[in-house]
C-alpha cells in the first residue's frame, strides 16, 4: 500500500501512545501510518462527564473520521455509545490490557489500611459506588484531568488516594506507581475498559483491509459479552454498572498485536467465557452482582454470537432483580471536581514520531 493512512486520535500522552501502537503495527504489516492529532470537548471542558454528556471523547473524532481529515480512529472502547453506527465498519479490537482499576495511595497504602475519612479522588458513578460499599467510612472528591495530574494530587497532599484505570497506567509504564489493583470480588471495571476501539469509514475498503492485522478475536469476544450486558441493561458508559469477561486459555493482558500473536483470530473450541457483572446504588447501600459461564465457540452464530447471548441473560438477570431501580435513581451532585489550572487552554499539538 502506497497511501499513508491517516490515524486520528485525541491529543493526551495515553491517547497518542495508544493510537501509536496501532499505528506502528499498521506500519510492521506494511501499511505506512501516521498520527493525526484531533482535541474533543473532553480534552478541554473539565466538569465532570456525567454532566457534559456521553460521547464526549469519541463524537469529534467520529466526526473527524466521516470528514475524511483521518482515515482510522483509534478510541477507547467504553467511551463509545453501544448502538452501532452505519457511517463506519465493523471495529476492530486490538488485545485488551489488564481491565482492572488500580488505587495509587500516599504512603504506600492499600485499600484496607486507608486511615477511615480518607480523601480519595474519583468521578466516576461506577467506581464511586463501588468504593462506598467497600469504604462507607471515605471522603469521595471528583476530579478531572490526565494521569499525571490526578497522580499530583497525591503527591501534593491534596488527596489521599485516586482511582484510576489500570490500562492507562499500564500503557504509559506508571504502573508501579499503583499500591493496590482491585478484584474481581472488590470492584468490576466499566464494560470495554482496557480495550481499544478501531474505526474505519465504511467506504474505505482499503483501511477496512489493513485494520484486520491489529484485529483480535478473544478480546473482541470478551468486549462482546460486557457491551451486550450494558445495552441490554439500557445504561450509560457513566451508569453504575460493572463488567468483566475472562476467556480460559486466553492471557487476559495480552501484549501483541493479532497480527504477530498466532492465536489472535481463533479461540479453543472449549474454551470458556465467564462474565461478572454489578449493578449498584450509587451511595453503595446496594449492590446487585451476577456471575454466567459460556462456551462461545460453541455457538451456531460464532462465539461473538455466543459471547453476547452470555450478556443477554445476565443482564435479564439483573433487571429481574431490580437493577433498573439502582440505575434510574439520579446521581447526587459531586460538586466542582480538582481540574489543573491550566484545562481551560486546549491541550497542546503533539506531533507525530
Amino acid at each position: 500500500m502506497s497511501r499513508i493512512l491517516k490515524v486520528g486520535t485525541r491529543g493526551s500522552v495515553l491517547a497518542t501512545t495508544q493510537a501509536g501502537h496501532v499505528r506502528d503495527a499498521l506500519i510492521a504489516a506494511g501499511h505506512p501510518a501516521e498520527l493525526v492529532i484531533v482535541q474533543t470537548k473532553g480534552d478541554v471542558v473539565m466538569a465532570p462527564v456525567e454532566r457534559i454528556g456521553v460521547g464526549v471523547f469519541t463524537l469529534e473524532l467520529r466526526a473527524a473520521l466521516e470528514r475524511g481529515d483521518c482515515d482510522i480512529a483509534v478510541h477507547s472502547y467504553k467511551d463509545l455509545p453501544t448502538a452501532r453506527d452505519d457511517r463506519f465498519a465493523p471495529i476492530a479490537v486490538p488485545p485488551r490490557v489488564d481491565p482492572s482499576d488500580v488505587l495509587i495511595a500516599r504512603d504506600g497504602l492499600t485499600l484496607d489500611t486507608l486511615p477511615e475519612g480518607a480523601r480519595v479522588g474519583t468521578s466516576a458513578p461506577r467506581r464511586r459506588s463501588q468504593l462506598a460499599a467497600l469504604r462507607p467510612d471515605l471522603d469521595l472528591r471528583p476530579l478531572r484531568g490526565n494521569i499525571d495530574t490526578r497522580m499530583g494530587y497525591v503527591t501534593s497532599g491534596d488527596l489521599d488516594a485516586v482511582v484510576l484505570a489500570a490500562a492507562g497506567l499500564d500503557r504509559t509504564r506508571a504502573g508501579a506507581r499503583a499500591t493496590h489493583r482491585f478484584g474481581i470480588d472488590e470492584m468490576l471495571p466499566a464494560p470495554a475498559q482496557g480495550a481499544l476501539a478501531v474505526e474505519a469509514r465504511a467506504d474505505d475498503p482499503e483501511a477496512i483491509a489493513a485494520l484486520a492485522v491489529v484485529d483480535h478475536l478473544p478480546t473482541r469476544v470478551r468486549i462482546a459479552a460486557e457491551r451486550r450486558l450494558l445495552a441490554d441493561l439500557e445504561a450509560g458508559c457513566t451508569a453504575p454498572v460493572g463488567a468483566r469477561a475472562e476467556l480460559t486459555g486466553v492471557d487476559s493482558a495480552d501484549s501483541a498485536f493479532a497480527g504477530t500473536d498466532p492465536g489472535g483470530d481463533t479461540i479453543a473450541t472449549g474454551a470458556e467465557l465467564t462474565l461478572h457483572a454489578v449493578v449498584a446504588a450509587h451511595d453503595g447501600s446496594e449492590v446487585l452482582r451476577a456471575v454466567g459461564t459460556t462456551v462461545p465457540a460453541a455457538h451456531p452464530d460464532g462465539p461473538v454470537a455466543g459471547a453476547e447471548d452470555l450478556g443477554r441473560r445476565l443482564a435479564a438477570d439483573l433487571l429481574d432483580r431490580g437493577a433498573n431501580d439502582l440505575m434510574s435513581v439520579e446521581a447526587p451532585d459531586q460538586g466542582d471536581p480538582l481540574v489543573p489550572r491550566e484545562s481551560t487552554t486546549a491541550p497542546p499539538t503533539v506531533r507525530d514520531s
